[in-house]
């Protein structure tokens, strides 16, 4: 092999060896989602309950979600790839059932009834 392809290939190894390896952790990724529920019942005006709902959301579903939001912060980045793809298919339901009234939660105008919501979404992610 020529020297040149040689350093080719130690030097892609090198850089393959230190480059971070992203390990998904669907337990915080939920622990996280709940969290962001609990803000959200938590927060004191609709602009937060809605804005921690999209963070639940991001969590929940994460980037190549259909109801990602990119302009919302992803509070689970370093994470995994959300919750649900990264789960066990057993448990991937019941996340499901949570994004489900995440996205019915962002949606409602009543803050009252978002935030009865979003206490439900964290109850139900804390199982």
């Amino acid at each position: 092999m020529p020297r040149r392809s040689v350093m080719l290939a130690i030097s892609v190894g090198l850089s393959l060896g230190t480059a971070p390896v992203l390990a998904a952790d669907a337990a915080k990724e939920i622990s996280t989602a709940a969290a962001h529920a609990g803000m959200a019942a938590a927060s004191d005006t609709p602009k937060m309950v809605r804005a921690h709902l999209h963070h639940v959301l991001n969590c929940l579903e994460g980037p190549a979600g259909a109801d990602f939001d990119a302009s919302a912060v992803n509070p689970c980045k370093d994470q995994g790839a959300g919750a649900i793809p990264d789960s066990a298919p057993e448990k991937r339901a019941a996340l499901e059932t949570a994004a489900a009234l995440a996205r019915k939660a962002i949606g409602e105008d009543d803050a009252s009834k978002a935030k009865a919501m979003a206490a439900e979404i964290q109850s139900s992610l804390r199982k």
